[in-house]
């Protein structure tokens, strides 16, 4: 088993930064790849980006490309993604995922573990 917490949402204006934590609880953290994801109001979960078990090779979804950076630190047991140039569509909750794997997927269905997710909200 695994536990994770997100903290770090709130609300920022267009063109702001946050960065979200995801702390881990449980197994050995550095076996799991992690997955950030977004789900906006009526709208279907979203694939944010990835980072491996080892990190730190990422990778991301083209809205958020140049932007977006994740990073992990497995001596605390932590995954970050920091949101630059943030946009009114970024606006969502946000959630990590822990995968038993090296390599992150795509799918929210590949993921063994999830958090609670965290809201972010970006006035235009």
């Amino acid at each position: 088993q695994v536990q994770l917490v997100e903290s770090g949402g709130g609300l920022v204006q267009a063109g702001g930064s946050l960065r979200l934590s995801c702390a881990a609880s449980g197994q050995t953290f550095s076996m799991y790849a992690m997955g950030w994801f977004r789900q906006a109001p009526g709208q279907e979960r979203e694939f944010v980006g990835g980072i491996k078990r080892s990190g730190p090779i990422t990778y991301y979804a083209d809205s958020v490309k140049g932007r977006f950076t994740i990073s992990r630190d497995n001596a605390k047991n932590t995954v970050y993604l920091q949101m630059n140039s943030l946009k009114p569509e970024d606006t969502a909750v946000y959630y990590c995922a822990a995968r038993y794997r090296s390599v992150w997927s795509v799918s929210a269905d590949e993921y063994d573990y999830w958090g609670q997710g965290t809201q972010v909200t970006v006035s235009s």
